[in-house]
């Protein structure tokens, strides 16, 4: 018997290696090498054509080639024009993120920190599809009385059926359905890690949407690696794609992520589905982020906000109001500002805080901004405005711990630290947008008229901008600046100087 052929295969990016090494040679990770054994095929694969025809007809001087099939191939005429109809998830979230709706046939991946939410939110998505389509959840991590428990906690009303091979009655029903008019609105769940199962599973029951929930617990027995290892998430989940495609099934997958915070697995997993989307938060708040990477039918980098709740995941209607801070009482060292993330403008309060150093050099800490942007504003100051930051501490956070790192925020976060330098109040009702260069000018941004739209909305009376830029008519004073200078004249009202402000070194011009 002839010894299985072997090979190597890095669990971080994928890449395959005939021999081990300690170090990737493709990504350099160490210790990321797993023994693989080929597998040989019993298929044979078809010929593609044209080389092999050519190689016949060399033989003998005769042609052997077979004769050619029918093409397959369409022309855009010959394709149909189906419009697609997109399916709401019951959570206009969910809708905004996805790009208006779940897309039927499409695979949608969602990877996300453990605790964070992502079973409860498939959960209660799965509850509200169920109304109106056949929905089969898939878990391998737990079981169905595990689910049925977490299902009665977070009020789902739909009578969760848990379906396995014993239960012969369900499955003879679905088979009889042949369209999807004729299949009724359930939730059945699956708890079952072979894929082979699932498949056949999936087959029989004739589901709208299948969630899978994990795909790092799912494995192929033909493969002789662990689950969760690069070839078991790789051949599962385009396994899963094909059936999706092919059946016009709805795929919702869970993805495990890494310590680093990307989705475990090779990379190729996100390539394969049509949609990424990364749920986010701090674990000790009630906020959750649902942030699209990729999308294949919508927009991406749009993001969907939700509040962890004890009957689980809930809408926030505005989330301008979850990221501003008390503006009735408003602290030192603070300034609103309008980040867009895609398409929805987001009122955030920006909070900063300079002290002296005690250390040679100064520290200089950001949370929710961009730090490399943090350290140029920083420079800007005190080669342009003349604030001494090389001498000062610096601490920036963003409300809510929101991550706002576009441009249009730099304008809020330097007149945040020069308010937290002077120990002056912003106008609370003053909003501020613009990019800073590294010669102290305010430059303009994208999206200026949704960003104003939402400051007026909320009340804002001012907006501190950049200038030559054409505005509309707006329930809002505009106030076009052109230097970083003009911006704190405009933004921190004029007080008489303390004690204090007398004893500093250095003074804005």
């Amino acid at each position: 018997m002839p010894k299985p052929k072997t090979f190597y295969v890095c669990n971080d990016c994928g890449a395959e290696s005939p021999q081990w090494f300690g170090k990737c040679p493709a990504c350099g990770t160490y210790n990321s090498l797993e023994e693989q054994i080929a597998i040989q095929s019993s298929v044979d694969i078809p010929s593609r054509g044209g080389v092999s025809s050519w190689h016949a007809t060399q033989n003998n001087g005769k042609s052997t080639a077979k004769t050619p099939k029918a093409r397959a191939s369409l022309t855009f005429e010959q394709i149909s024009d189906r419009q697609v109809t997109r399916w709401e998830s019951g959570y206009g979230e969910l809708d905004r993120v996805l790009g208006g709706g779940v897309v039927p046939g499409s695979m949608v991946l969602i990877g996300g920190d453990p605790g964070i939410g992502k079973s409860t939110l498939l959960l209660q998505v799965s509850n509200q599809l169920a109304q109106k389509y056949r929905i089969l959840y898939i878990s391998g991590e737990e079981s169905g009385q595990q689910i049925k428990l977490r299902a009665s906690r977070l009020g789902v009303s739909k009578p969760l059926e848990v379906v396995s091979n014993g239960n012969s009655k369900v499955l003879e029903d679905t088979v009889k359905l042949e369209t999807p008019d004729s299949i009724g609105a359930d939730l059945y769940v699956l708890p079952e890690t072979d894929l082979e199962e699932i498949l056949r599973e999936i087959d029989s029951l004739r589901p709208n949407v299948a969630v899978i929930d994990s795909i790092q617990t799912i494995f192929f027995p033909a493969l002789t690696s662990a689950p969760g290892s690069v070839a078991q998430v790789r051949e599962c989940t385009a396994a899963l794609m094909k059936v999706a495609k092919h059946e016009d099934i709805t795929m919702l997958i869970v993805g495990h992520v890494t310590k680093e915070g990307a989705i475990a697995g090779p990379k190729v997993l996100e390539h394969l589905v049509d949609t990424v989307l990364y749920f986010e938060g701090d674990r000790f708040a009630s906020h959750r982020l649902l942030r699209t990477v990729k999308n294949r039918f919508g927009a991406t980098h749009e993001i969907g906000i939700f509040e962890m709740v004890a009957q689980g995941l809930r809408e926030v209607a505005n989330p301008s109001e979850l990221f501003l801070g008390n503006r009735d009482d408003p602290a030192p060292g603070t300034a609103i500002v309008v980040a867009c993330e895609g398409t929805r403008p987001i009122v955030v309060e920006l909070q900063a805080l300079v002290s002296p150093t005690s250390y040679p050099s100064p520290r200089r800490a950001g949370t929710g901004v961009d730090y490399n942007r943090l350290v140029q504003i920083l420079a800007v100051l005190e080669k342009r405005v003349g604030i001494p930051m090389s001498k000062l501490d610096s601490y920036v956070a963003s409300a809510g711990g929101l991550s706002v790192v576009e441009p249009a925020v730099d304008l809020g976060v330097a007149i945040a630290i020069v308010a937290s330098f002077r120990d002056r109040i912003v106008d609370p009702g003053t909003v501020l947008i613009g990019e800073v260069g590294l010669g102290g000018q305010v430059r303009s941004v994208s999206q200026m008229e949704l960003r104003l739209k939402e400051a007026a909305k909320l009340g804002f009376k001012r907006a501190i901008v950049p200038k030559g830029t054409k505005f509309p008519d707006l329930n809002i004073e505009i106030l076009p600046v052109s230097k970083v200078i003009d911006a704190i004249i405009a933004a921190i009202p004029h007080q008489e100087l303390t004690e204090d402000d007398l004893e500093l070194d250095e003074e804005l011009p």
